[in-house]
């Protein structure tokens, strides 16, 4: 074994790394695949994923929380081929998969943050893929990607806040407090005739690939994923994209996503007013995501402990919906 081991910064305990047989067991496996020729490089160990360069291919294997990301990946290569990231091989019922290079992701194609229109076409092209894919919906439950739907949010919320050791006392009696609101919230948007459908969860622009001349984007990295309100998926880019480009550019974000969706008989006063809830009660999918790692001797990492609970809180900041 050579390259680099690199555990980051993220409090990340015993992976499977750490495991001499299993190690063998997954050259063994990429040989099977690759050639025996295939010489391990790199490694990034990561509390959600462990990944090792052999060549131009990533090896990637995910903790059972997301272990449905193999199988989701090869799906989705069938279904929308061309617009995600298509494995070379998988193993799903392990959760290992290889993934090709693939390019240039979005962050990364001209050297600085991605522009407006940049981040406008990946959008539409998002939103798109989310269309193409919804009758597919019942194949990805069934591959194990989780539900959160506004339905499955309240008891998701609930168990959430009842198992997370770093909120005190006060703390979970304050989100407690908001869970009718939180009820209000999901019991309306269950409402909406936009249906559910495959929801990244993590859409950022380090999770996109951009092809010259970056006007066709490639997606992937679907290990947060889950079947939700498709304008869930909102939360996370403008997150992103106004940290560089301001408040103004959220609207205009916003706007570019919903093009593809102009078509459900919502009028654009309501179709903003979904986006809005989705956007908030995504914050509790952003919570389990947290939680979806490999376990150290003492149980899930303290610092994604914390991460979950303060996603818990997101929900109820800012001016009321």
């Amino acid at each position: 074994m050579t390259g680099i081991v690199d555990r980051g910064d993220y409090g990340v305990g015993v992976t499977p790394w750490d495991d001499p047989e299993w190690r063998a067991e997954v050259l063994e496996w990429v040989r099977g695949v690759l050639g025996d020729d295939a010489v391990q490089g790199d490694v990034r160990l990561r509390p959600w994923s462990v990944l090792i360069r052999f060549g131009g291919v990533w090896f990637k294997a995910n903790p059972r929380g997301s272990r449905f990301e193999a199988g989701l990946g090869e799906g989705l290569a069938r279904w929308v081929p061309g617009r995600v990231l298509t494995p070379v091989r998988v193993w799903a019922e392990r959760g290992w998969a290889l993934w090709p290079h693939g390019g240039t992701v979005m962050r990364d194609a001209d050297g600085t943050p991605p522009n407006l229109p940049a981040w406008e076409g990946m959008l539409r092209q998002y939103a798109a893929l989310q269309r193409e894919v919804t009758p597919h919906v019942p194949e990805i439950e069934h591959l194990g990607v989780p539900s959160a739907r506004p339905s499955d949010i309240p008891a998701l919320f609930d168990r959430l806040t009842d198992e997370n050791p770093t909120l005190d006392s006060t703390a979970r009696a304050g989100l407690l407090a908001n869970r009718p609101r939180l009820k209000d919230w999901c019991d309306e948007l269950s409402e909406s005739p936009v249906p559910t459908t495959l929801d990244h969860s993590d859409l950022q622009d380090s999770q996109v690939l951009s092809h010259p001349p970056y006007h066709q984007f490639t997606f992937f990295d679907w290990g947060d994923a889950t079947i939700a309100h498709p304008f869930a998926s909102l939360l996370v880019p403008l997150r992103v994209a106004t940290r560089h480009h301001g408040s103004r550019a959220a609207t205009r974000l916003r706007d570019a996503y919903l093009t593809p969706w102009t078509d459900t008989g919502l009028p654009t006063p309501a179709l903003h007013r979904t986006t809005t809830l989705a956007c908030r009660l995504a914050a509790v999918a952003r919570a389990a995501a947290w939680t979806h790692v490999f376990p150290t001797p003492h149980g899930t990492p303290p610092e994604n402990l914390r991460a979950a609970a303060a996603w818990l809180h997101e929900p109820f900041t800012g001016p009321t919906p």
